[in-house]
């Protein structure tokens, strides 16, 4: 319903709201120094580079209200490598080694606005929006909640509220942000991105019926200079308007790309066949899109947007990571193509043999989406979404009232919130020859990037016209560049299938892999083909699997065991090519199985598993597509 849609996860502290401390965490002292982009050391074959695009701080109206207070600064320390406070007193670090970039995506609409509402030296607070919520007179729980819902129904509406809608101060809380993705950038060692979130939602039904939204987020990153005012849905809740802002600010120099995410939100609205206002695709509206939205996050904390069991019934694999509610709402989701990535590849294909231009011919990232200035990408150290998410009683992963053992009566899992089903993921993965901000965006925007659900796992992925015995040659890559075109690209193909060339190397920190798959998509229908085996031996040409590897985890201490790959290495051809069929192909590379992280919290509470979770999972990456015509 509408009221929790807009609180989600946040209602569960907004009790607490009065009393939050605004003590700030121990900071170690960090320094920066600034390097020259055009001396850094460039690698013409690339290399692999791992970050997060979509963090939020205490800047972001659904962080601040359950505790968050670290900001930006705090955020790039932390992916350096440093520990911040959750929010909840608790010490959280990453994972693994510093990642390579990293963006900052508070909220646009009302951005910095709830905490200077709290701050009794900003004028915002003292605003009737602000003393109903955190005055001296303020009227207890409900009315507070009712003013936060109050505040979040706008940001859906697009009809902001005047006394706490101060522009100029939106303004200045998104320079803050922007001032230190320009501190933190080091060139060569470290990226940042100036970036936010455009919160688009749409409405089911009339607001006043309580039925739900569905998502239609996007994360804006730009390449380098950054505007001073960015275009919130409280400038227009229509992403066709985000994307003719977004053309404004590159004609002025200021290069910019749009990431939708959690489509597995959206009923299917995210990658619909109809524009906006309900009309038929153009050609016109076609170009625009991918020109403006050239990849999508297809992992993060809120599920995996590649497929379903339900649209992908021969897939084994289909059932990872799903998240099954509207985002904050205890509303089922629909399962439609335009939800998810796979079949959407398909509809852009078919849109493309009528309108000459393909609308979905994006790419792949991973991203968190976490709201405590942090990645939380470990099963084994998972630390949520929210500062909350450290609290068993929430993450429902052991039994409760100290039982240690599972009732069938246990409490039913909160819909709202829907805290179990966060995954502890993902990232972003990109191929360019420098860590820069240029090196990286362009990556992107060429669709050179793949997604991983938290592993560093690095998979390449070409089609052209090669050999076997290319693998084992020392400029393998350099040939595959000069004979084909890498992950993002598209071939001409007419009497028989391109040579595939799949590379994937296993993260030391992780478990093994198991097998490298290609996903083939047309506009009438897909196909899993595993190309690659742990073993070396080749998959089963009549079910195109490969054999069990014996791969296993063991419950009750959550160690595993199993032969498995450091790396995985193969050409392929398509067995059921078909002259003049347009398709695209993209890489899947999945781990052995390994706990999940509710599964380590009974290990470590020494209870068993939830039965309403999966015990366990298996890690993935996914490459972008390549699209043959």
């Amino acid at each position: 319903m509408l009221k929790k849609i807009m609180m989600g996860s946040a209602a569960l502290s907004l009790a607490l709201l009065a009393g939050c401390g605004d003590k700030p965490p121990v900071k170690e002292e960090m320094v920066i120094t600034k390097v020259d982009a055009s001396t850094v050391e460039r690698n013409p074959t690339k290399n692999a580079y791992f970050g997060d695009l979509h963090v939020h701080t205490k800047n972001s109206f659904d962080a601040f209200i359950v505790g968050t207070r670290t900001n930006a600064d705090d955020a790039y320390r932390f992916a350096q490598g440093q520990a911040i406070d959750n929010g909840a007193g608790k010490s959280i670090s990453l994972s693994g080694p510093p990642l390579d970039f990293y963006g900052v995506t508070d909220h646009g609409e009302y951005m910095g606005v709830i905490a200077a509402m709290r701050d009794k030296k900003n004028p915002i607070s003292k605003s009737a929006t602000a003393k109903s919520i955190f005055g001296l007179t303020a009227g207890g729980f409900q009315q507070r909640r009712e003013a936060f819902i109050k505040i979040g129904t706008t940001i859906v509406t697009g009809e902001e509220i005047d006394d706490i809608y101060d522009r100029d101060f939106i303004d200045s809380a998104w320079a803050e942000n922007v001032a230190a993705a320009e501190k933190n950038n080091q060139p060569g060692k470290f990226t940042t991105f100036a970036a936010y979130e455009f919160t688009a939602m749409e409405i089911i039904g009339e607001i006043v019926d309580n039925v739900g939204a569905l998502n239609l987020h996007r994360n804006v990153v730009f390449r380098d200079e950054a505007p001073k005012r960015l275009f919130s849905t409280l400038d227009s809740t229509n992403p066709e308007d985000l994307w003719t802002w977004m053309n404004s600010e590159r004609a002025a120099g200021r290069d910019v790309l749009a990431i939708p995410h959690n489509s597995n939100g959206s009923n299917g609205q995210m990658f619909d066949i109809a524009m906006t206002d309900g009309r038929n695709f153009t050609r016109d509206y076609a170009v625009n899109r991918i020109k403006n939205e050239p990849i999508i996050e297809i992992s993060q904390v809120k599920g995996t947007s590649e497929t379903h069991p339900l649209l992908s019934p021969r897939d084994e694999w289909a059932d990872h990571e799903l998240y099954d509610v509207l985002i904050g709402s205890p509303v089922k989701s629909e399962i439609k193509t335009g939800s998810f990535a796979r079949q959407s590849l398909g509809r852009g294909l078919d849109i493309e043999e009528k309108l000459g231009a393909n609308p979905y011919e994006f790419g792949f990232i991973g991203s968190t989406d976490d709201h405590v200035s942090a990645s939380s990408v470990s099963e084994k150290d998972f630390f949520g979404k929210f500062s909350s998410d450290l609290d068993l009683k929430i993450r429902k992963s052991v039994p409760p009232d100290g039982k240690k053992t599972w009732d069938a009566s246990a409490d039913d899992e909160d819909l709202v919130t829907a805290t179990s089903q966060y995954a502890a993921a993902g990232l972003a993965g990109v191929w360019a020859e420098a860590n820069t901000r240029e090196d990286i965006f362009d990556a992107m925007a060429a669709k050179e990037s793949f997604a991983t659900s938290g592993p560093r796992i690095r998979v390449r992925f070409f089609a052209g016209d090669y050999e076997t015995d290319m693998l084992s040659a020392g400029d393998m890559v350099e040939q595959a560049y000069a004979r084909g075109v890498p992950m993002g690209g598209r071939v001409e193909a007419d009497e028989g299938s391109p040579d595939f060339i799949v590379w994937a190397m296993r993260d030391a920190n992780s478990v093994p892999l198991q097998r490298a798959q290609i996903v083939k998509v047309t506009s009438s229908g897909e196909m899993v083909y595993d190309v690659a085996c742990a073993d070396g031996s080749p998959p089963d040409t009549a079910t195109h699997r490969c054999a069990d590897n014996g791969a296993s985890v063991d419950l009750s201490t959550c160690d595993t065991s199993g032969d498995g790959a450091v790396e995985l290495k193969t050409v392929w051809q398509d067995p059921d090519w078909q002259s003049g069929q347009a398709a695209s192909y993209y890489v899947r590379v999945l781990e052995n199985p390994k706990c999940r992280w509710s599964t380590w919290d009974a290990v470590r509470n020494g209870t068993p598993p939830s039965p309403k979770m999966h015990a366990t999972l298996q890690d993935r990456a996914w490459s972008s597509p390549i699209w043959v015509k």
